[in-house]
């Protein structure tokens, strides 16, 4: 029996990509699967949207992200959303990955590549629109786009840009002013070079909060999953789409003023019961948690006690007898009772964002599927 395990309800990433379909009608769907789908397991999260039909697309970081989708048996169509480099080249194009291009220089090694490979490569062309991290510049967006088009080893395929603030109200005059530009830049693209099958630019924050018009391909990241994204304020209707759990491995007495963990940093205010669980940093529960978080067991919400171990940690049971026993249900995160621990609420106590507290739980916790 597993000890510890991260449930997924793929039934809840579904749920979640339906809102995203009803607030943009008539719009593809792009999940981003990338980072093992946001630490939720990257095949079958890929393989159940593919046989659900719920996606129309994947988004992947990595050439190996895509290389493993295709060896699982998925056949949706992929794209890897940042530049590839030239040795990773030839294992895209035999993946059938559809390649980010935000250069010229990256537009003809891959041409060379798909002309030795014999098949021509689909490309969608990044602009950067005010994310400084990659893309063409705007007015270089047509030249790139005909030294696509003019190879006979590519297919300008899209055309897209990212946005930085779009889950923020204080972003929204910075997200609009970037949606127009995309948007005629997109044109300038269409009329120089012909038609582009997809024009995307809506993240979650987009999809969620802002008009898109113009497009026809969304691409949801962290909504899927059910979780809010750092400064989103009105974010109704999700899903959570993980909960993850243990089981308690060892009960014991302290008294008063007996310190626990390492660093001596919690002291028990009065005689009480420790409970052990077999879940640390080695697991992806942050040492930032230390003395700060929070577990349920017993249907009850118990504090941390002293650091955050690699591989245990102790929670405080209070000073009456405790109403579990060795082997029962510890919640890290979701529901038991009427308690309820989310992952927004692990991430404020981190001092990050919920993208980052669901991508640190490692492989060493196993992942089920349902």
């Amino acid at each position: 029996m597993t000890v510890t395990t991260l449930r997924v309800f793929l039934e809840a990433i579904d749920a979640n990509l339906s809102l995203a379909r009803r607030l943009n009608p008539g719009r593809a769907v792009m999940l981003a699967v990338k980072a093992n789908a946001y630490g939720h397991g990257i095949v079958e999260v890929s393989r159940h949207v593919e046989r659900r039909g719920t996606a129309d697309w994947l988004g992947v970081a990595q050439v190996g992200e895509g290389e493993q989708l295709r060896a699982a048996g998925v056949g949706l169509p992929i794209l890897k959303l940042s530049p590839t480099l030239p040795e990773e080249l030839a294992g895209a194009v035999a993946a059938g990955l559809t390649l980010t291009v935000a250069s010229e220089t990256g537009a003809r090694q891959l041409a060379e590549v798909a002309r030795d490979a014999g098949t021509p490569a689909q490309v969608h062309l990044k602009v950067d629109t005010g994310m400084r991290r990659v893309g063409a510049e705007p007015d270089a967006a047509v030249h790139l786009a005909r030294v696509v088009t003019e190879s006979p080893h590519l297919v300008l395929d899209g055309i897209f840009t990212h946005l930085p603030i779009s889950d923020s109200p204080a972003g929204e005059d910075f997200t609009r002013a970037q949606l127009q530009r995309f948007l005629a830049v997109a044109a300038e693209v269409q009329e120089a070079v012909g038609p582009v099958p997809w024009i995307h630019a809506a993240n979650s924050g987009a999809v969620l909060g802002h008009d898109v018009a113009g497009t026809n391909l969304i691409r949801p990241g962290i909504m899927a999953y059910g979780c809010r994204s750092d400064g989103s304020t009105a974010w109704e209707g999700l899903t959570p789409a993980a909960r993850w759990t243990t089981r308690l491995t060892f009960l014991k007495r302290v008294s008063a003023g007996e310190t626990v963990g390492y660093g001596r940093t919690w002291t028990a205010p009065r005689d009480t019961w420790i409970g052990t669980v077999p879940v640390g940093y080695g697991d992806g529960y942050s040492r930032l948690l230390s003395n700060r978080g929070r577990m349920l067991v017993g249907g009850r919400s118990c504090p941390i006690a002293g650091r955050v171990c690699m591989d245990q940690t102790m929670i405080d049971l209070g000073p009456e007898t405790p109403e579990v026993e060795i082997g029962d249900e510890v919640v890290l995160l979701g529901e038991q009772g009427d308690e309820r621990i989310t992952v927004e609420e692990i991430a404020d106590l981190m001092g990050t964002i919920t993208y980052e507290t669901m991508c640190l739980i490692t492989a060493r916790v196993p992942r089920s599927h349902g």
